[in-house]
């Protein structure tokens, strides 16, 4: 009985890979660059409703995010914008916690790629 092989050569090459490590570094450097600007625009908007407020409590405090008077009095700024920009920096921070798991699974998709052909290519 004759067989003849088909044995394919598969090359994997580690530098392939720097495309996906480059694009986390990005994305890492990209969302806290964007939570430093929304903490920024946070603190804008904060300082712009405690002055327009028409009782004493007409400066802000960045430490607490509240608006305060010369007595010690506080309460927080009332506008959507205020916190439309809390709860945006809340969901924001978010996706950097979820950065490890994400890098996981891609590792995980690469490895089971590369064996799935090497093991097709083997027993074939």
């Amino acid at each position: 009985m004759n067989t003849k092989s088909n044995n394919q050569v598969v090359k994997f090459k580690l530098d392939e890979l720097l495309g996906i490590g480059m694009t986390f570094v990005v994305l890492g450097i990209a969302l806290a660059y964007g939570l430093q600007i929304m903490g920024d625009t946070q603190d804008d908007i904060g300082k712009d409703d405690c002055a327009a407020n028409t009782d004493t409590l007409t400066n802000y405090n960045t430490t607490s995010n509240l608006c305060y008077n010369s007595t010690g009095s506080t309460a927080p700024p009332g506008s959507g914008a205020f916190n439309g920009t809390a709860n945006g920096m809340i969901g924001v921070e978010k996706i950097p916690q979820k950065l490890p798991t994400i890098a996981t699974v891609v590792v995980a998709a690469i490895i089971l790629g590369i064996l799935v052909t090497y093991l097709y290519d083997r027993f074939r």
